[in-house]
């Protein structure tokens, strides 16, 4: 377990005293593995060449109790050589104790409640509120990863039957696309259907991270 015996915020340094000016100046965001090529594509197509990115595994979703100290440790791992580290991690279901994490860290995290809002934009998707009580989301992510991570993970795949009392009281599938992409439109269509849910499609793009990426220094 790591050490959680932390001096006040304002007692830790932000960069080390022992980093290059080289590295002073670079910073490192720390994101859900789901994540990866929508942040690296940002990274890439606006010339952020000060940003690096280190992801964790996707599969920590599935004990989102685990995130906010693999968290923790990535940030103290990476203050050896970045200047400043950042979290590419909207709450994803830690119940807040990721924030509490990030403050004790000194790091910004992006804001929302997780990755589905964001991507809608956060004031968009409250404002949805109630209407969107009964939707399943998918993003591009998972629905490349459907099959892997909610077909099998759920045991769907060997116990079909199961897949009323999982999906039972959701309405649609809705796919908050983050790209143009035929290929992913028609599976996240199939995916509807294994579901037996309706289907609904939006453009969404980046939403709030795009934003979130660009104004990192």
């Amino acid at each position: 377990m790591p050490d959680t015996t932390l001096p006040p915020r304002s007692a830790r340094p932000q960069r080390g005293p022992d980093l290059s000016e080289q590295a002073q100046d670079r910073t490192l965001i720390i994101a859900c593995g789901a994540l990866a090529r929508e942040i690296g594509s940002v990274i890439g197509r606006n010339g952020l060449s000060h940003l690096s990115l280190r992801c964790l595994p996707a599969t920590l979703h599935n004990t989102p109790e685990k995130i906010p100290e693999a968290v923790r440790d990535a940030v103290r791992a990476a203050r050896e050589n970045y200047g400043r580290v950042v979290v590419g991690y909207a709450d994803c279901g830690t119940g807040g104790l990721l924030d509490k994490v990030c403050e004790e860290e000194g790091v910004e995290r992006i804001p929302g409640p997780h990755c589905y809002a964001f991507y809608s934009g956060n004031k968009a998707f409250e404002a949805a509120g109630d209407d969107d009580m009964t939707s399943f989301y998918l993003t591009d992510f998972l629905v490349r990863q459907f099959d892997t991570l909610v077909v099998k993970t759920l045991g769907l795949d060997r116990h079909p039957e199961l897949r009323d009392m999982y999906f039972g009281n959701y309405e649609k599938v809705v796919y908050l696309a983050q790209t143009q992409n035929a290929e992913l439109d028609r599976a996240a269509e199939l995916a509807a259907e294994k579901l037996g849910l309706a289907y609904e499609r939006r453009q969404v793009g980046l939403g709030d991270l795009e934003h979130f990426i660009t104004e990192v220094n």
